[in-house]
Parts: C-alpha cells; sequence; structure tokens
C-alpha cells in the first residue's frame, strides 16, 4: 500500500527534503541536518509539519463522560483552552496510544492522536462509544498541522504569522477567527523548548509554511531531529518507549494516571501494578565514551540479558552518549551500573534518569 503524504509534501520535495516512511506518511527526515536543525529548535525557532497527526472531534452531552471512560487522566474541573496529556489503555494496562486532549468547551473535546496510530484509536474509541449521547468527528482530513518551536517561537507566531498567542500558556489553546475559518493555535510542542502548534485547513497551512519560510527566521525541520529533541527532555515516543507491552506505570508516566477520578479502562491493572511495582520499566542509561546506542540493543547486568535499548543517541546538546531502555525492575535503581551490547562488544554505563537536558516550557508568571 502507497504511503500518504501530507498538505505540505509538495514543499519538502522542493526544499530537498530526505524523505522517508513513517507512521504510514512520506514525510521529511532532514533538510539540512539532524544537528543544524536541532540546534535551530534549541537556540531559535524551527517549524516541522505535523500534519499526519490525527484529529478527532468528540461533543454531545456526553463528551467528557466518554472521553474520561477512555483517558487516563483526569479532565474534571479544567477550564476551556486548556489541554490535558494522558493515555487509552488496553484493560491489561497496556498503551492503546498517548495522546492531547484539548477542552474547547463545556461539551467539546479536540482530541490529538499520533499518526501510526490514527485507524487502530478512531476504532478502539467507536468500540467504546456505545451508551454515551455524543457526536464523534474524526476529522483528521480537513486539518494540517505545523509546530513552531523554540525560544524565538512567540515572536515568529505573531510577526511572520500575525496570531497573537503571547497570553497563552504552556498547555493552553485558543481558536482565532482569520481567513474565513477557524484554527486553533495551542502552546504544545514535542521538543522541550517553548512553541506552538497551529491547526488549520491545508489551503492555509500551506500559506502559513509558505510566510515561514520567506521570513528567514525558522529553519525547516524533519522528524529527524524531532526524534534527537523529545529524547533529550524524557519525551515518549509510541512504539519505543509506550506500547501495547509498556504501560505508563512502567514507561514512568503514572503522574497522568490519576486513579482517585473515577473507572476508565485499563484502570484495575495499572492500579495493580502500581501498588506491586512493575516488573519491567523505562530508565535513562549514560554510557561512557561516545559508543551510540540504539533501539532493540540489548541491556545486560552482570552478564545476563535484563532488557534492551528504546532510544538512543549521542545527545547533540549536551555531547554525551545517552539511551532509554526497558529493562527488568531488578536493573532499574538509579545508579545501576549496566552494560549495554552493542554488536560484539560492550560498554559501561549507569541508570540515570530520563531527562537528559532541562525542558524550557513557558509556563507563565508565578
Amino acid at each position: 500500500m502507497e504511503n500518504k503524504r501530507t498538505c505540505l509534501y509538495d514543499k519538502h520535495v522542493a526544499l530537498g527534503a530526505q524523505i522517508s516512511p513513517f507512521g504510514g506518511y512520506d514525510m521529511p527526515i532532514q533538510y539540512s541536518s539532524i544537528i543544524e536543525e536541532h540546534n535551530a529548535v534549541r537556540q531559535h525557532c524551527g517549524v516541522f509539519d505535523v500534519s499526519h497527526m490525527g484529529e478527532v472531534r468528540v461533543t454531545g452531552p456526553d463528551a467528557e463522560r466518554f472521553v474520561s471512560h477512555l483517558f487516563t487522566n483526569s479532565l474534571e474541573g479544567i477550564a476551556d483552552g486548556k489541554i490535558v496529556y494522558g493515555m487509552m489503555c488496553y484493560p491489561d494496562g497496556g498503551t492503546v496510544d498517548d495522546l492531547l486532549v484539548y477542552r474547547m468547551g463545556p461539551s467539546d473535546f479536540f482530541l490529538v492522536i499520533n499518526a501510526a496510530n490514527i485507524d487502530k484509536d478512531v476504532a478502539w474509541m467507536l468500540d467504546h462509544i456505545e451508551g454515551f449521547d455524543v457526536t464523534f468527528d474524526h476529522c483528521s482530513d480537513r486539518y494540517g498541522q505545523i509546530a513552531v518551536q523554540g525560544p524565538e517561537s512567540e515572536a515568529v507566531m505573531e510577526e511572520v504569522l500575525g496570531l497573537a498567542c503571547r497570553e497563552l500558556v504552556f498547555y493552553t489553546s485558543k481558536t482565532i477567527d482569520t481567513c474565513g475559518e477557524t484554527i486553533i493555535v495551542s502552546r504544545t510542542g514535542y521538543t522541550g523548548e517553548d512553541g506552538f502548534e497551529v491547526y488549520a485547513s491545508p489551503a492555509l497551512i500551506n500559506t502559513y509554511w509558505d510566510l515561514l519560510m520567506a521570513s528567514g527566521r525558522c529553519k525547516p525541520c524533519g522528524l529527524g531531529c524531532r526524534d534527537t529533541l523529545r529524547f533529550e527532555v524524557g519525551l515518549p515516543l509510541y512504539g519505543d518507549e509506550l506500547s501495547a507491552d509498556i504501560t505508563p506505570i512502567m514507561a514512568g508516566l503514572g503522574i497522568f494516571v490519576k486513579f482517585d477520578k473515577g473507572d476508565f479502562i485499563g484502570r484495575e491493572a495499572l492500579l495493580q501494578q502500581k501498588t506491586e511495582g512493575p516488573a519491567r520499566r523505562v530508565v535513562g542509561i549514560a554510557l561512557e565514551g561516545k559508543a551510540i546506542p540504539r533501539h532493540g540493543y540489548p541491556v545486560l547486568h552482570d552478564g545476563v540479558q535484563v532488557g534492551e535499548v528504546t532510544t538512543g543517541y549521542n545527545s547533540i546538546s549536551t555531547g554525551k552518549s545517552v539511551c532509554m531502555a526497558l529493562v527488568d525492575a531488578s536493573a532499574a535503581k538509579l545508579g545501576t551500573v549496566l552494560d549495554i551490547q552493542i554488536r560484539k562488544k560492550t560498554f559501561p554505563g549507569v541508570v540515570v534518569k530520563k531527562r537528559f537536558y532541562e525542558k524550557r516550557y513557558h509556563k507563565g508568571e508565578g
């Protein structure tokens, strides 16, 4: 089956991007170099095409109750415009997907899901919709999406795109009526830096992309540096640090699982895992030297395999070789000495916190 293409595909080709399959789409991996693009986001401003992400709108009298039934985090009492991160889980606690839930209004929720999981997620939601008075709108094809990320992103959004957004704090959103449509702007991203995401029609996203490229104030960025950026600040990628076999508790994301909010799918299994402790955990490992641990490489403790690498890089921002790995709980304590097997050699490392670089979000006053 042929891969899909986003509304900006032709722009990427024109810019000479290296294109590769990702999540069922042909996506730009890099334009200049991953290091250049990574540093642009850390130091200035970078722009990503994230139109491959999926969107679902849930409205109606039971909208909050329905989304809450599927979602690990709590939506109770959050203000309109607030965004909440969490997961949908299977009854055994395994992860269907991690996602963002935007409260657009009292009975109006906008869900943003991962590209590779769109069909699976939509089917999962529809499988559990019976008994809820809601309208379910799978609207992915009507939206393009860009992410404007980095310390200069606020100025770029306001001055280049003319989108007033300085009042937004991290994980809040607003709608703006412009160019004959209602767009969504949120102060969110996947880089550990301040930044914004814009959801609009494919035509308007093309216009915004052209304005940003013509401005000379931001660099086009591919999925290559999107991965290095999210990894450095300890953000999970579905398929690596979360999966049907990796629960939020195993991934160290228990803060996004609210057991006191009432029942949700997977609650019992996750509560048991939290109470008893998971058999495996996702940890950070810092290696000595420059050897690069890659996804799937074995992790050893006293010569015995206790897990495997989920994501690993020579961190661009810190210069250190680090990885996240899923290991047996017995090997997960901070300070534990482990070895990573890279081809026929092993390289020593130590268990550290998963955040290898400090996030720099815009929290607002106080």
